[in-house]
Order: C-alpha cells, then sequence, then structure tokens
C-alpha cells in the first residue's frame, strides 16, 4: 500500500497555497526539481497524475484535488500533534482585520481553536470593510487581514481562502429603464462592487445612481426582492425573491477571500494563525474548485461581504 509523506503533502499544499512550483520552491526553500521529484513520488505511488501539466501551467486534476483536501487534514492533524506532544509555546500579541460577514460565518470558532492550540498568543480583532482592512495593512495597523477582493487582484503572497462568483440582480417585476440612471444597491460608501460598477459604466450615457447604501448583505436582498434597484451579490446571496440579469450589464469579474500580511508581520504567531486559517478553509476551497472544473452545480454557499 502507498504512504503519503508528510514533505510530499507539504509541497503539494505550497503549490496550491503559493500558485505554482516556482512559487512553491520559494516558499518551502527547494528548487523546482525537488518540488516536482516530490509531486511525482505521489503521483507514481498512487497511480494517476495529480497536476495536469497541459494546461500551460501547475493545475490540479480532479484527483489532485481530493488529494490535496486529504492532505491539508493530515497536515493539520500532524502539526496539532507536534504542537501537542512539543509542547513548544508560543507568545505574542497579533491584530486582525476581518470583514462583518467573517465575524458572523465561523472565523470566532477558528479563532477559538486556534487559542487552544496557542494559549499564550493574544489576538485583537477589528472588523472592517475590505478596502479598509487592505489599507490597514499598508499602513501597518493590523498584522493580519482576511477580507475579499476581485481575484485578478489577488497578489502572489496572498493566500486564497474560497471563491464567489457575483450576480448582477433585480426583482422579477422591476423593469430597467434606460432612460435614466439606473438605481444601484451598494454596500458602503466604500464597496468596492460599487467602485467597480461605477468604474465599468455602462452602455448608456445614463449610468448608475446610488440609492442606498447598507453593511447587510441580508438588507441589499431586502432592498433587491423589494423592488429598488439592482444589485451586485455573491452567489450564496441569491433566494427565490430575486432575479439574475444574466446580459444587461458587464459580466462581474470572480471576488476571491484572501490572508494577507503586513510587511512587518513575519513572526511563528503570525504563521501559526494564517496557517489555522487556512487549513479551516481548505476543504471548502478545495471542493469549490472541483465544482467548478466540473461544472456540475452551484459552488458551496459560504458568506461574502464587501
Amino acid at each position: 500500500m502507498p504512504r503519503l509523506d508528510i514533505a510530499s503533502l507539504e509541497a503539494l499544499c505550497a503549490i496550491a497555497d503559493h500558485g505554482g512550483i516556482t512559487r512553491a520552491a520559494d516558499h518551502l526553500a527547494l528548487s523546482q526539481s525537488a518540488i516536482s521529484h516530490k509531486i511525482k513520488r505521489l503521483e507514481d505511488g498512487l497511480g494517476y497524475a495529480i497536476l495536469d501539466r497541459r494546461a500551460g501551467g501547475a493545475k490540479f486534476t480532479r484527483e489532485g484535488q481530493q488529494l490535496l483536501a486529504y492532505g491539508r487534514r493530515i497536515l493539520a492533524i500532524h502539526e496539532e500533534a507536534l504542537i501537542s506532544l512539543t509542547r513548544k509555546p508560543l507568545k505574542g500579541r497579533l491584530r486582525l482585520g476581518m470583514t462583518e460577514d467573517m465575524a458572523n460565518n465561523g472565523l470566532p470558532g477558528i479563532l477559538g481553536h486556534f487559542k487552544k492550540l496557542y494559549p499564550d498568543v493574544a489576538v485583537s480583532t477589528t472588523t472592517a470593510q475590505s478596502l479598509h482592512i487592505a489599507q490597514q495593512l499598508e499602513n501597518r495597523e493590523i498584522d493580519l487581514g482576511v477580507f475579499d477582493l476581485f481575484d485578478h487582484l489577488k497578489r502572489p503572497t496572498d493566500i486564497a481562502l474560497r471563491q464567489t462568483p457575483l450576480h448582477w440582480v433585480k426583482a422579477p417585476d422591476f423593469e430597467l429603464d434606460w432612460s435614466k440612471p439606473i438605481p444601484f444597491l451598494a454596500f458602503d460608501p466604500d464597496c468596492f462592487y460599487q467602485k467597480w460598477a461605477m468604474e465599468t459604466g455602462l452602455t448608456h450615457a445614463s449610468g448608475f445612481e446610488t440609492i442606498l447604501t447598507c453593511a447587510s448583505s441580508n438588507a441589499i436582498v431586502s432592498a433587491v426582492a423589494s423592488g429598488l434597484g439592482v444589485a451586485l451579490i455573491g452567489d450564496h446571496c441569491l433566494t427565490p425573491d430575486i432575479q439574475v440579469i444574466s446580459d444587461a450589464f458587464p459580466s462581474p469579474p470572480m471576488v476571491t477571500t484572501v490572508i494577507r500580511t503586513s510587511r512587518q508581520a513575519h513572526g511563528e504567531p503570525t504563521t501559526a494563525l494564517k496557517n489555522v486559517i487556512r487549513d479551516a478553509f481548505a476543504p471548502a476551497m478545495s471542493t469549490a474548485q472541483i465544482t467548478r472544473q466540473n461544472k456540475t452545480g452551484p459552488w458551496e454557499r459560504s458568506g461574502l461581504c464587501v
């Protein structure tokens, strides 16, 4: 029976987290050939391809995605066992920024798990809009941020936690009147959906007019269902009361939730918290990628806040 060695699984996860063999090699301080050898060892042992090298880059096959999900779980248990058995304490203080939606959708539980693993690391957490969190990181006001951005704006050092498609929506009986500005419902004055919509504009001269700003996704969906205007919302927010607009507006970019660290945050406590958050989201991310590749149905629903 083949065995899954820890080093090879670390290489596998590094390829997924850092966007390819080259960056994985840099992250693990190994040569590219060493990373490729570890992946080849996994493929030979399991009897199937993990990476589709014909895709113009290191893309995971379906089986590779499944192995990635198992690998993350194995590495998480391995790390937890080492922490518990070696009892190497970490001490320090961390400042974490996250969106309000993340605060309502699982991240506090992840922080509770982190506290059990590292009781001497104090984490101070604040909630804010994504653009504000990104600015706080630039200003070094926080050490880590968990927030949303358009996928094409993701940095090589960001760790992707999940991806969510956006949709233009309206009430089924709401008629688009192209003779005047289209009423737009935004999450916040700093909503990057709104900024993209306003900058992209429409093919007609009237454009958009923001008539409501609200930080609550439930309130936005309710306003759309009431016929107040159109909005951009994540796939998870779709309800039977609202209708996807398929061809009237420009197609919005994909949204990705990422972990980003500030330039001065490179200590062991920072790395530990980043890894705990990443590993908690890994199964959902792998499931979403497999579903997108096979186009078998909607992605796993999860919260999204801008």
